[in-house]
């Protein structure tokens, strides 16, 4: 069990999207989330310390089946007036997730794990219950502003007194400590300390999300489940009949059907056959010829 936010530090964080530049912060996070989840319409996703609900009301304009969880009652609250019963709300922690393996489509730990006590057990009871892909997003241990914070919370008492930051490196390893070698991607936003149309275009930038040290990172996971597996030997006999004419070897008759297999090519092209002539060497097919009907393949 993390820290779980009462109801000043509800009303606080609610507060905190109200200043314009915040938002503009919030809405780079969302939009980043969203473009490397790339959720399909109708699928399910779990938003695991879903808090206010900054990410539900996304979630669903995407035609998603929104589950969201926490641990704080007044944190549901208020996410709970914001969206009514469009979202599936369940009061729970992190590291012991309330679903059956395979749930859900998708999942979002959107600043999460920095508010949990034991991160690798919220990691991995995400990864059981998730199919697809799940989306971590955390506020950047080695980011400027996140250095910034730290330093802000020696001299005054703020909610992130009681965070832990990681780097993109350390989640890394986290990951691959559970997961193994699966495929994961990651972006980092909010690279300067301003906002704008300019900066926006500079923030959504590919090379700049490139830079690991963005206050902001975003980790695509695909939990690829791990087995390992072997070819898998099959004994079989093959029975053959061979015809008994001397040099006609190769190819089996089947005497009922009136047919001669050559086993070697059938890329012949069609001719007639008179069945009312007696059978001789002459009107068994050549090398290389079926018959089968009244045609030669």
């Amino acid at each position: 069990m993390g820290y779980v936010f009462d109801f000043k530090d509800a009303l606080a964080y609610e507060r905190w999207f109200t200043d314009e530049h915040n938002h503009f912060i919030s809405d780079l996070e969302i939009n980043l989330m969203l473009r490397m989840l790339k959720p399909m319409y109708g699928e399910t996703v779990l938003d695991i310390g879903c808090g206010t609900g900054a990410c539900l009301l996304p979630l669903i304009n995407k035609g998603l089946q929104v589950t969201g969880l926490d641990p704080s009652t007044y944190m549901i609250d208020i996410a709970r007036e914001k969206v009514g019963d469009r979202v599936d709300f369940h009061r729970g922690f992190a590291e012991d997730l309330p679903f059956d393996d395979n749930t859900f489509n998708y999942s979002v730990l959107f600043t999460t794990l920095e508010f949990v006590n034991n991160p690798q057990q919220a990691l991995m009871e995400t990864f059981r219950v998730t199919k697809d892909k799940v989306f971590i997003g955390m506020l950047n241990r080695y980011a400027l502003v996140g250095i910034q914070r730290r330093l802000k919370g020696i001299f005054s008492e703020t909610i992130f007194n009681k965070a832990r930051f990681f780097s993109i490196w350390e989640m890394k390893r986290l990951i691959r400590d559970i997961l193994g070698p699966v495929p994961l991607s990651w972006r980092t936003i909010y690279q300067l300390p301003a906002s704008g149309k300019i900066i926006n275009k500079i923030e959504h930038s590919g090379l700049m999300q490139r830079f690991p040290f963005g206050a902001f990172a975003g980790i695509n996971v695909i939990p690829v489940p791990r087995y390992k597996t072997r070819p898998l030997a099959l004994k079989y006999r093959v029975k053959q009949k061979t015809g008994g004419l001397s040099g006609y070897a190769g190819r089996v008759r089947d005497i009922h059907n009136k047919t001669i297999i050559n086993r070697d090519t059938f890329n012949l092209p069609l001719k007639p056959v008179n069945h009312k002539k007696p059978l001789t060497p002459a009107t068994i097919a050549p090398a290389g010829e079926i018959e089968y009907g009244s045609f030669f393949i």
